[in-house]
C-alpha cells in the first residue's frame, strides 16, 4: 500500500499552489483581448523615456537564471550585478555569482572583459556611443551586458519587437515599492516587467521565459536599489589590470 503522508514541504506546497490558484482566477477574470492594451505600452514607454532621459545612474540587481537538464528538472543560478551609466558613452557593468565573476567596462573607446577568477581579460576597439557598443559587442562576439536592453534610448521598440499581446496585469510590491505589473507575448518568449508608480517610473523587475526551449526556463532581474546621482570617479569606468592578470584574445562569435 503506497503511503499517503506528505512531507512538510510537499504540503506546503500544495497550499501554495491553492493560493496561486485563486490568484490565477483573479488575473483570469480580466478578459485579456488580442493584440496589446494601449495602457500597458503607455506605462512601458513613460517607463522608457524616463530611464533615456537619465544622463547616469546605477542600478543593483538580483539575477535568476533557470537551466534545464536532460531529464527536464530546472536547475537555479543566483547572482548580482551592479550597473553604472554615463550616457553617451561610458559603461561599467560587473557581476557576482555562481556562474560567472566578470567585470565590463566600456571608456568610449574600448571595451575590456576580465574575469577574476582566471586572472585574465581581453580588451578591444569599441564604437563611440553606448547603443552602437551594445550592439557591437551583442554581434560580434555574443557578448550582452547584464540589463543592456534597458540602457538603450530606443528600449521601447527593442522591448516591443515583435510583442503580439501585452495587458496591465495589475499591482504589485517590488522591494517595498509599488508598481504596476505589465505582462507581453511575442512568437517566442513571454515577458513581464514590474514598473515603479510615481514620477520616476523606473523598472524594478523584468522575468524572461524562453518558449523555444525545453520546459521553458527563465530568467529574471530585479533591481534592488536606483540611484540617479551618483558620484563617478576617474577610475570608474577605467580598467587597469592588476598585478599578475594576463590579456588574451576576444575571439569574434
Amino acid at each position: 500500500m503506497k503511503s499517503t503522508h506528505r512531507s512538510p514541504l510537499t504540503a506546503g506546497l500544495s497550499r501554495c499552489c491553492a493560493i496561486v490558484a485563486l490568484a490565477m482566477v483573479s488575473v483570469a477574470t480580466q478578459a485579456q483581448s488580442a493584440g496589446v492594451a494601449p495602457e500597458a505600452k503607455q506605462i512601458l514607454k513613460a517607463s522608457t523615456d524616463f530611464l533615456a532621459s537619465q544622463q547616469q545612474f546605477t542600478a543593483d540587481t538580483r539575477n535568476t537564471l533557470e537551466i534545464v537538464l536532460k531529464s527536464g528538472q530546472k536547475i537555479e543560478f543566483n547572482s548580482t550585478g551592479r550597473q553604472a551609466v554615463q550616457r553617451p558613452n561610458k559603461l561599467r557593468s560587473e557581476r557576482s555569482g555562481d556562474l560567472i565573476e566578470q567585470l565590463f567596462v566600456y571608456d568610449g573607446k574600448s571595451l575590456t572583459l576580465y574575469q577574476p577568477q582566471d586572472k585574465v581579460y581581453a580588451q578591444v576597439a569599441a564604437p563611440g556611443t553606448l547603443e552602437e557598443m551594445l550592439d557591437f559587442a551583442r554581434e560580434k562576439y555574443d557578448v550582452v551586458a547584464p540589463f543592456g536592453d534597458m540602457i538603450f534610448k530606443n528600449a521601447y521598440d527593442i522591448l516591443m519587437d515583435g510583442v503580439t499581446e501585452g495587458m496591465v496585469v495589475g499591482q504589485a510590491v517590488i522591494e517595498g515599492v509599488v508598481c504596476d505589473h505589465l505582462a507581453f507575448r511575442a512568437p517566442d518568449v513571454d515577458w513581464q516587467i514590474w514598473i515603479q508608480q510615481g514620477a520616476q517610473p523606473l523598472p524594478r523587475r523584468i522575468v524572461i521565459t524562453t518558449l523555444d526551449l525545453p520546459n521553458a526556463p527563465q530568467f529574471a532581474v530585479t533591481v534592488t536599489r536606483w540611484n540617479l546621482e551618483p558620484a563617478f570617479d576617474a577610475q570608474t569606468f577605467t580598467f587597469t589590470p592588476p598585478a599578475g592578470v594576463k590579456q588574451i584574445e576576444l575571439l569574434p562569435r
